[in-house]
């Protein structure tokens, strides 16, 4: 069981009014799963369809950041407006932290990077790093051996924030990005809730064999209390391969 709740709620009405809107003005069906997915998320929460080839995706990361959400990995966002946009899992953020403040001053960098240089001591590796605000954040993840799942770096602004969106790109870390001057935290954080609801579509599910008395999961490698060998074990034809991550948009 990871940190999120996997319970679903009902699909809200405006939200698939909005999604049905968007899709009978544009068709990205074409993009895989998780990367129609995210532009999907995007654009539902920006109404701007540009991102539908601004945004940089890449599905391999995409789904490494998945892969960390399922197994309840750390992610850090590097404003409390990009936090707050986050539902249903935890989420570090240091930008209040008055030890942030003291940071910046002592060593003379932003605060934005010292809550991420802070952030960075409390996660460790492994983290899913969520930047919508400041790009000096993003060039202190750049410039630290963070070692991230994923980066969604979408620092929106004119001063510095194509420039460290170009430098993310160009690190090779696994990443979300786009090109221009947009991005900002409700879409960072929409771009986030879109690989949470791909998470919690597809994590995987406790074994169904159980022991017939107390209901207890087999122990890894017996068989189970009929003696038998698990079905998985035993010869026969190969099952059909897991199907893709769904284009699922609401967190």
């Amino acid at each position: 069981m990871t940190q999120f709740d996997r319970a679903s709620s009902g699909p809200d009405p405006i939200e698939t009014e909005s999604y049905r809107i968007l899709r009978s003005r544009i068709d990205l069906s074409h993009l895989p799963p998780l990367t129609r997915a995210v532009t999907e998320r995007v654009i539902h929460a920006s109404a701007d369809f540009d991102y539908a080839t601004d945004l940089i995706c890449d599905e391999v990361a995409l789904a490494a950041g998945v892969t960390a959400i399922n197994r309840g990995g750390p992610v850090i966002a590097d404003v409390a407006m990009v936090a707050s946009g986050i539902t249903g899992y935890p989420v570090i953020c240091k930008i209040k932290d008055s030890i942030a403040v003291r940071l910046a001053r002592t060593v003379g960098i932003t605060v934005s990077a010292a809550a991420a240089r802070l952030a960075f001591g409390e996660a460790g590796p492994g983290a899913v790093w969520v930047v919508g605000c400041a790009p000096t954040a993003l060039e202190e993840i750049l410039r630290r051996d963070v070692v991230p799942a994923l980066v969604i770096g979408l620092p929106v602004g004119f001063v510095g924030a194509t420039a460290a969106k170009e430098s993310l790109r160009a690190s090779g870390l696994p990443a979300i990005s786009n090109v221009s001057e947009k991005g900002g935290s409700a879409v960072a954080a929409a771009a986030f809730n879109a690989l949470l609801r791909a998470a919690r579509e597809h994590a995987p599910q406790p074994s169904a064999s159980r022991l017939s008395s107390g209901g207890r999961e087999s122990a890894p490698g017996r068989p189970p209390a009929s003696g038998r060998p698990p079905a998985s074990a035993r010869p026969g034809p190969p099952g059909p391969a897991a199907s893709a991550g769904s284009a699922g948009d609401r967190p």
